[in-house]
């Protein structure tokens, strides 16, 4: 059983139980998942099961696209509406002002990590130490918002400011931080009140299914979600592929996967400058 599922994520589990559910229905260990969403996000989790499990690095790289809806004058310990709140003002700001500070974030930026994460730091991680009431330094790191755009009409409740936005961001963004720094820029503090991720990379949600409805049908060929030049895999070559040997690179590529009866068997990649050899990058088929 191989291959690739595009599930959306109900709210009130973690990815990590959509996993669980996808070993029980297939029946194999060989599955991962390859972007967590938090328990209150929903939307697309990109799964992938058998063999595929080794192209997990390679598709959390890809970009993610959401909606999330922010409430402006709060702020929690956890950045959105489940943690302890340890902020509460009256915040009602203008649709004009919130439009401008959501422009003012398209690009890169560092990016600090929220405390209530699995980032490591000294081996443990920082919900660990946020659980323990330990102070720790919060990383930062760069990340990139690639657009971002106000998406519905803005309410006032309690004296407080709601909204929501879609962004297009880079792998590692948290859109927690996110939205903590939109509202910093609003002189004020924020949380997140929902999230749904609606694309990672080439997987949109409209091709998701829900987890009740996962079956053998549901999985995408590895051969399909692999934008690399394919190459049918002749019986010559058949032998030196299939044992991961460096070959001769006469396919005007420097990235080759090598498929037979439209099965994925050897992803191949440049091994030299020159690009006259390719070297075996992930192996579907064979002994490595």
């Amino acid at each position: 059983m191989n291959g690739i599922l595009i599930i959306d994520k109900p709210k009130g589990i973690t990815s990590r139980d959509v996993v669980n559910s996808v070993v029980k229905r297939f029946n194999t260990k060989k599955v991962g998942h390859t972007g967590t969403l938090d328990p209150i996000a929903t939307g697309v989790l990109v799964v992938c099961v058998g063999c595929a499990t080794k192209l997990v690095d390679e598709l959390t790289s890809h970009d993610k696209e959401y909606i999330a809806s922010v409430e402006l004058g709060t702020l929690t310990d956890t950045l959105d509406n489940t943690g302890n709140i340890k902020v509460s003002e009256k915040c009602i700001k203008t649709k004009e002002e919130i439009i401008e500070v959501l422009n003012s974030f398209k690009g890169k930026y560092m990016q600090e990590v929220p405390i209530y994460s699995a980032v490591k730091i000294n081996g443990k991680k920082l919900y660990e130490y946020a659980r323990e009431n330990i102070e720790v330094d919060l990383p930062k790191r760069e990340v990139e918002v690639s657009n971002i755009e106000f998406v519905s009409d803005i309410e006032y409740r309690d004296d407080k400011t709601y909204f929501s936005f879609k962004c297009s961001v880079s792998k590692g963004t948290y859109i927690r931080s996110l939205i903590r720094d939109i509202a910093s820029s609003l002189n004020t503090v924020g949380i997140m009140t929902d999230l749904r991720r609606i694309r990672q990379g080439k997987f949109n949600v409209d091709e998701s299914v829900t987890i009740n409805n996962i079956n053998e049908n549901s999985l995408i060929n590895i051969v399909d979600v692999l934008n690399y030049k394919k190459v049918e895999l002749t019986s010559y070559k058949e032998k030196e592929v299939l044992n991961g040997a460096i070959i001769d690179n006469i396919y005007d590529s420097d990235e080759v996967l090598f498929i037979k009866n439209n099965e994925a068997i050897a992803l191949y990649k440049k091994y030299d400058k020159d690009n006259k050899k390719l070297k075996p990058y992930k192996m579907f088929k064979g002994g490595r």
